[in-house]
């Protein structure tokens, strides 16, 4: 039996986004990526924006909103993964920190994707 979903810190993919950011902002904070405000700034911002869009999205309690909000958080990973390529071609990042914020990213989105798929499924039905 799958445990009651009752605020947005139940939801595994804002869990995922949250450990995502986390990393986003440690490696953001020195060396040359700390430097480049400009990516820097909107990788975070990006970053941010899919924990804070679940969130939103959850909290408005109608499932149309959700779905919504949902999306737009899945846009937002797909942006973190874009700018993270600017920042390996940039060298900011050696590979295995490259490859581990890659990784994160990727595992975040299909959970934001089923999320929404679920919450559409949900919505059909009634």
């Amino acid at each position: 039996m799958k445990p009651k979903i009752e605020k947005f810190e139940d939801l595994i993919a804002w869990q995922k986004a949250r450990n995502l950011t986390r990393e986003i902002y440690r490696i953001t904070s020195s060396g040359e990526f700390a430097k480049d405000y400009g990516l820097k700034d909107q990788i975070r911002r990006a970053s941010v924006s899919v924990m804070s869009n679940l969130a939103e999205g959850f909290e408005r309690g109608r499932m149309t909103e959700f779905h919504q909000y949902v999306s737009v958080a899945k846009g937002s990973c797909a942006e973190v993964r874009s700018q993270l390529y600017v920042a390996w071609d940039a060298k900011y990042l050696v590979k295995q920190e490259f490859i581990n914020l890659m990784e994160k990213s990727i595992e975040v989105g299909p959970i934001i994707g089923g999320l929404r798929q679920s919450i559409q499924n949900k919505r059909y039905k009634k």
